[in-house]
């Protein structure tokens, strides 16, 4: 298949950023209403090439941005978000809404109750125009599903999407919305933004409540998944903050998302350039190193580090896996002959960990976290490539020149984020010979989810030069 713009022939209302809509419903120039049919129009239309929707919801949308319409005209808004279009990953409870999982395992019935950053994008006034695809229980970094099947690249519908989000990435690509709402449990997030070539935000955890808890534990997150920083910026500030129905969170509070301009000049990076596991693909490596020039040119410190600690793959291997098998559990014998046959491998190898292993487990893990801790007060931010490989085929799990049996080998440059829990961002950085999108990733310390999206766009103008 040929390489193809995502933004092609595209209705100029779906071009509008959260900022610019606000300043738009509010002057009158535009009607919520009109945007959110823009961007349902466009959602149906590219979701026939590239299935990055389970369903579109044109009734329910309509009816929100009818009343977000009337609080513009009284003067009354919820927030600056009100009447914004926005998707929500088939991984998140939404009230009214059959949330599958991706699974034909589960049940059609619509839920009665929306997740807590859910109920507070809408209560900010959000309009959900749809739910967005994703691979059976979010189980891997590509997203296809027998309940869905394959979700296209944007870019080159050949090549896969990434994942789990997915659906969400290829949303945000193609403007079918402003706001998507992801999670990442291994690089969910970070994967299909680089992938599709947009901004994507691994918050730290406990930044947004997540409920239910997630079978994957607390390497699990939800997150931000836009186009711009700025609009990264303005979701997150929405969906953040303490719920009670999330004990994980604690009971401390993160820093504020204060907005914060981050000076290039003078800051000291750690340049994370080879990955734990697997190799990073020569082109990959090339546009990354030289965007580490230009920040280098702009007047920052950058070091080469090592990730601390050693057998990530096999740490992270030890939570996802014993993951799956906790959620295999709760799906009865009868029904798991139709499951993908890789979350059954997978699951099968986390039931084969002891509770020891796993407690072993843990105590590694809060090793490496305070080691990341300690390397995050050294440099102000740690960067590397979004991901060590572009897009690959649609409908693999992995490339299908045989360097790797897991999608974790191949998205290295991820899962150990999630392990540690430090916000991590990626942005658009460049492009392959081939036209796919290349990434950058920005991490910083936990509770800095601010100074990262401030860094975030920051690099945008720098690589837009």
């Amino acid at each position: 298949m040929s390489k193809t713009n995502p933004l092609s022939g595209i209705n100029s209302l779906c071009l509008l950023d959260a900022a610019a809509l606000a300043k738009a419903f509010g002057a009158g120039d535009v009607s919520p209403v009109e945007v959110a049919t823009a961007v349902m129009d466009r959602a149906e239309d590219i979701n026939a090439s590239l299935n990055a929707f389970t369903f579109v919801d044109r009734k329910g949308a309509l009816e929100a941005a009818a009343a977000s319409e009337k609080r513009w005209r009284a003067g009354e808004p919820l927030s600056d978000a009100d009447g914004v279009p926005t998707t929500l990953k088939d991984i998140v409870w939404v009230d009214g809404w059959s949330v599958r999982y991706g699974s034909k395992t589960t049940p059609a019935e619509p839920y009665r109750a929306d997740a807590p950053a859910v109920e507070r994008m809408r209560a900010a006034g959000a309009v959900f125009i749809g739910q967005t695809t994703t691979p059976e229980f979010g189980w891997k970094a590509v997203t296809d599903s027998t309940l869905c099947g394959i979700t296209r690249n944007p870019v080159d519908p050949s090549k896969g999407s990434g994942g789990s989000s997915g659906g969400a990435a290829v949303a945000a690509a193609t403007g079918a919305g402003v706001f998507h709402l992801g999670t990442d449990g291994g690089g969910s997030i970070r994967v299909p933004a680089s992938f599709c070539g947009i901004v994507g935000l691994k918050p730290t955890f406990g930044r947004v409540p997540a409920y239910p808890a997630s079978a994957f534990g607390t390497v699990a997150h939800l997150g931000p998944m836009t186009r711009s920083a700025a609009d990264a910026k303005a979701m997150l500030k929405i969906m953040s903050g303490r719920d009670l129905q999330d004990w994980a969170q604690g009971a401390g509070q993160l820093a504020p998302l204060d907005d914060e301009a981050v000076d290039l000049s003078g800051l000291k990076i750690g340049y994370w350039s080879e990955p734990p596991v697997g190799a990073v693909d020569a082109d990959v490596k090339r546009i990354v190193d030289a965007r580490v020039a230009e920040l280098r040119a702009a007047g920052a410190s950058v070091e080469p580090i090592v990730l601390p600690g050693e057998n990530h793959l096999d740490l992270f291997h030890h939570h996802w896996f014993t993951g799956a098998a906790a959620r295999l559990a709760l799906v009865p014998e009868s029904e798991r002959a139709g499951i993908d046959p890789g979350f059954l491998d997978i699951a099968a190898q986390g039931g084969r960990i002891d509770a020891k292993g796993l407690i072993a487990a843990q105590v590694r893990r809060s090793e490496f976290g305070s080691a990341m801790d300690r390397l995050l007060e050294t440099y102000d931010f740690v960067v590397s490539p979004g991901t060590a490989i572009p897009a690959f085929e649609a409908g693999l799990e992995f490339p299908a020149d045989g360097r790797y049996r897991r999608w974790t080998e191949w998205a290295a440059f991820n899962f150990p984020i999630n392990l540690s829990q430090q916000p991590a961002c990626v942005i658009p950085c460049g492009a392959t010979p081939e036209g796919l999108p290349v990434s950058f990733q920005i991490i910083g310390a936990r509770g800095a989810d601010a100074r990262v999206l401030s860094a975030a766009a920051s690099l945008e103008v720098l690589f837009s030069r």
